[in-house]
């Protein structure tokens, strides 16, 4: 290019950079490690361990892979992969993040089916869901940290927190409407 600025925003990769290999073996890592949640695990990689997206758009990938239906860390996989290497990306980071787990919950499925009513193993899933909490929890005081400078960000944030956490409110009614109102509200700003 001729001009003096920078054509892509710190973090992210060019189009032809990431291949299907590339992107099968990062998401393989994830779902292998991934264990009680992976958004820690992507963030991780994409954000911090690859540079395949900066901390903005891993926030909107996030942000869409909520929206769609389905899984979102399934939907971010599969958004990611056709971004860098179109269907054949999409389709070798959606088997690397499903493979691997995969046969790992089988085969600890049936030990769970043999075991499963050990009092030792029934302390282990309270200890994991603990830890499955915290991981949830730094994940989102990260995703926070980014939106600290933007109080529309963080009201958005307060009254869904409020819906979901004080009010109960299901899903469905959270996307149904503040979709909505963040399209009009950013409608109404930009006049």
């Amino acid at each position: 290019m001729t001009s003096g600025a920078d054509p892509m925003p710190a973090g992210h990769m060019a189009r032809g950079d990431v291949g299907p290999l590339s992107l099968f073996l990062g998401f393989a890592t994830i779902g292998a490690l991934g264990f009680g949640g992976v958004m820690p695990w992507v963030r991780w990689l994409l954000v911090d361990k690859r540079r395949w997206c900066n901390e903005e758009e891993f926030l909107n990938l996030f942000a869409l892979g909520n929206f769609l239906p389905g899984g979102n860390v399934v939907n971010v996989a599969v958004i990611l992969g056709s971004r860098f290497a179109g269907l054949p990306g999409a389709v070798a980071a959606l088997v690397g993040l499903v493979a691997p787990p995969a046969l790992i919950v089988v085969a600890i499925g049936g030990l769970y089916t043999r075991f499963g009513d050990l009092p030792a193993i029934q302390s282990m899933i309270h200890a994991l869901a603990a830890a499955a909490a915290g991981l949830i929890a730094s994940v989102a005081i990260r995703m926070l940290l980014p939106l600290r400078r933007s109080p529309r960000a963080l009201v958005v944030v307060a009254v869904v927190l409020v819906a979901v956490v004080g009010l109960r409110m299901p899903l469905i009614w959270m996307v149904c409407s503040i979709l909505p109102a963040s399209i009009l509200a950013a409608h109404w700003i930009k006049r």
